[in-house]
């Protein structure tokens, strides 16, 4: 079983910074593509960026210039450094992961709790 715990969130006035962390924990996986999404009130998720285990990265195009996706593979941890935030960035972000089991080799997708950014005007 396979965890990813998300840090980061928070308050933040239009213009600011804020930058997230999410964490993957267990045993015997492997992990492929590591991604956030959000979902803000009333809305659908949706992507935000991507990030292949060689670096290959894929932005939303409202993003696009503003977020920077990385990942520290020894440490399992991906980050999204989020600048020039606005309003309408206020939503819940969601960490994934496409994880290999080791032992099955199977592949699934599994999901953080969510962390709330909040952008105000």
């Amino acid at each position: 079983q396979v965890q990813l715990v998300e840090s980061g969130g928070g308050l933040v006035q239009h213009g600011g910074s804020l930058r997230l962390s999410c964490a993957a924990s267990g045993s015997r996986f492997s992990i492929n593509t590591m991604g956030w999404n959000r979902q803000a009130p009333g809305k659908q998720r949706e992507l935000v960026a991507t990030i292949t285990p060689g670096g290959s990265t894929n932005y939303a195009h409202s993003v696009k210039g503003r977020f920077t996706i990385s990942r520290d593979n020894a440490k399992n941890t991906v980050y999204l450094q989020m600048n020039n935030l606005k309003p309408e960035d206020t939503a819940v972000y969601y960490c994934n992961a496409q994880v290999l089991n080791i032992m099955t080799s199977k592949l699934g997708d599994y999901w953080g709790q969510g962390t709330q950014v909040t952008v105000s005007s």
